[in-house]
Formats: C-alpha cells, structure tokens, sequence
C-alpha cells in the first residue's frame, strides 16, 4: 500500500478551547493525525496540570500529560476584548473550534456560534462538549463523568452484591464523549467538502452515558425487569464472566454452542454437552451459578496463563484479569506499539490506524503558554502589542 506522510488531517487548523478530558482527548487523537492543534487555555491553567500526584519535572501531572500530546500552547483571557482579538485571529483560518465551557459562556463574550462565529467563520466547524446540552430540565448544568454515571444508570449495573454499585473505575463517559466529538468533528467535515459550509456540532455527557447502556436499556425495553448487579457477568450471555484458577483469575466469554463445546473439550468435561441445564445460551444463562461453580472446580489446580493460552488457542476467548502493570508489559502491547516514548514523557497511542494516511503521535504535551510567543508572532503581533498583552493579562506568557 502506497502510505502519505503527514497524516490524514495534514493542514487541519484546531483551536482547542478545551479543558479536563473529552475535549483534549479529542484534540490530541486529532493532533496525532496530523492536525494542527493550538491549544488555549485560561489564565489559570487546564486544571488537569494539578490533578496529582504524581507530576514529571516540570510540576504537570500525570493527567494533563495523558491526554495534550502534539499541540502548541498559549493563554487568554477571553473576558478580555483584546483577548478576543486574538482569539479571531486565530479562527481566521481555522478549521475546527473545539470548547467545552458551560452554554452561555461564549455568548456572554460576543462569541456564540450563531450569535457571531458562523457569519464571520461560514467554514468553522464548530463541537461545543458539555454535560447536559444548551436546553431541557437539565440545560446548562455542569456535568462530571462519575455524576453521570451515577444520574445514567451506569454505577446501578457497576458492582456485585458485595461492593454494592460502583463506578467504572476510569472515566469512561468522558473518554467515549471525546469519540463522540472527534467522530462528529470529522463527519462535520466530510459534510463541509460537499456543501462548502462548517455547523455547530455537539457531544453530551448525558447523551453519551445513555448511549452506554446496551444491552441494559434494550434488556429493560423488552422485560420489564430493572437490570440488577452482576459483577463481571453477562446478563444475557453465560458462561461470559471471571472465573478463579490455582494462581489467578481469568475471564471466559462464550458467545456460542460452539465455542461452549471447545470449553468443554479444552477442560475435559464433554460430558456438559449431554446436560441439560447447559445445553443452550438461554439455559446456561438461567442456570449460571451452578455453571460457575463447574467451571471454577475444573480449573482450580491449573495455572492461569498456560490455561488462558490453551483456550485461546482452542478457539475459546479466555484472558487472565491483569494489572496495569501486566497489561502494559504484555508482549503484544509491545508489538502493536501501543506505549508512546519521547524525551521526558512515556503516554498511550491514539487506538486508531490509518495504513494510507498514517499518523505519528506528537511531541510532549506542552508547558502552560509554552508557544505564546511564537503563535502571536505568527498572528502579526508586533513586539510592542505582544508585551501589552502580556502586561494586561489578556495573553499571559509562560511560568517560570
């Protein structure tokens, strides 16, 4: 395959008004395929710089440096009119304004997308990312990931009778709302190659939480029965859940009659095929428990990685529940080259990968203002205009 250096989104223009996670998880997988992404923060900072610890040298934290890979940065402050200027110079050629701030802000400014920015920017695509929307009974409200996990069902599946409901123990929400942004940023797009014009596009919290809930809602649709914890099961699948061995534990999914035949002839225990409790999907589902408890008995005296490689390799997917260490350190994790290295920074490969049009993740996340300087020069800011914007606040220029 003939490949094109550069990335897919070589040429693209984002300025990245985002803060926390979704909104710069978007723009660094942005960033990775190429895009230019200027990142601007308020004179305060993205609050993730003092998510810790830990933090590397330079006093960031592990959590700002997960997710601002590749972009350049500088600070306004956009209550400021002169502020403003600079950010119009920097959308005079953009192609993607991405902002997260809770609905009004923008107009409160004069910058609202229909108020302002679509008569002056016509080819801006606009992904505002906020937790409830711009209207509704919940409009305008701030939302976190665990609140909406909590408001959107997500922790009463989370857990088992022991823990009781629990969150996902990463903030899923937000990392699925900043797919959402980048996948409707790029139909945005694609859309503006037919009809010359960028538009206004959304990612909700909320709506991306609900979104999570399959097969859950579908299950409630359907039964009438509220989905209850199961811990690590299936509700409509068995056996799909996390089993122990002699030294560990490991994780069985078994979509079929086929694969729960494998499982049987892989363990020794054909005679399951003759028992009637197990002998379809619907039937083990009924009687998971006891499927359990068959199951874990013939494992218990075996060792956990040769057992997952010997169903793997039968044909029935198995995996050992790992750290996060162990997961990181898996010979595979190397070979699809998944752990990003650069000078004083160590991060994870955006998951997609273009073979034409591949991408190259970025330098390391940059330093609070680190190219204020550089980006205003290149805005046409004389030296004298640079220094009043440093004095007044309005572009505030590195820390020291």
């Amino acid at each position: 395959m003939t490949t094109t250096a550069g990335g897919a989104l070589k040429g693209v223009k984002v300025v990245d008004l985002t803060r926390v996670l979704a909104g710069p998880l978007c723009t660094q997988m942005l960033a990775d395929h190429g895009a230019r992404v200027i990142k601007v923060e308020p004179p305060s900072g993205d609050e993730t710089r003092g998510l810790g610890p830990p933090f590397d040298g330079d006093g960031n934290a592990a959590y700002f440096l997960a997710l601002n890979r590749g972009k350049q940065a500088i600070s306004l402050d956009l209550s400021r009119p002169e502020a403003q200027e600079v950010l119009h110079r920097l959308l005079a050629d953009a192609d993607v304004l991405v902002e997260n701030f809770l609905p009004g802000t923008l107009e409160r400014w004069g910058l609202g997308y229909e108020q302002t920015l679509a008569a002056r920017y016509p080819r801006l695509v606009h992904c505002s990312i906020t937790g409830f929307g711009n209207d509704g009974p919940l409009g305008g409200l701030p939302g976190y990931d665990a609140v909406l996990q909590a408001l959107c069902g997500l922790m009463s599946i989370n857990g088992d009778e022991c823990s009781g409901t629990t969150r996902v123990g990463m903030p899923i929400v937000d990392h699925l709302t900043g797919y959402v942004a980048l996948s409707s940023i790029l139909m945005a797009l694609l859309a503006r190659t037919a009809s010359g014009r960028g538009q206004r596009v959304e990612a909700t919290l909320y709506d991306t939480a609900l979104s999570l809930l399959l097969p859950h809602a579908s299950n409630w649709f359907a039964s009438k029965d509220s989905p209850r914890l199961l811990g690590s099961a299936h509700p409509n699948i068995a056996p799909y859940d996390k089993f122990r061995a002699r030294d560990g534990e490991l994780f069985i999914g078994i979509l079929n009659d086929a694969q729960f035949r494998r499982l049987g002839a892989c363990l020794g225990l054909e005679r399951w095929l003759d028992d009637e409790r197990f002998s379809s999907n619907s039937l083990r589902v009924v009687n998971r428990a006891a499927l359990k408890t068959l199951i874990e008995a013939a494992i218990a005296d075996r060792a956990c990685e040769p057992l997952c490689e010997a169903l793997m390799r039968s044909g029935v997917p198995a995996g050992a529940v790992n750290s996060v260490p162990q997961a990181l350190a898996h010979a595979h994790c190397e070979h699809r080259d998944i752990v990003v290295r650069r000078s004083n920074y160590t991060g994870l490969r955006s998951p997609m990968r273009l073979l034409g049009t591949p991408g190259s993740p970025g330098v390391r996340p940059p330093g609070f203002a680190q190219d204020a300087e550089a980006i205003l020069v290149d805005l046409g800011y004389s030296e004298n205009d640079r220094q009043r914007l440093r004095d007044t606040g309005a572009a505030p220029g590195p820390r020291t």
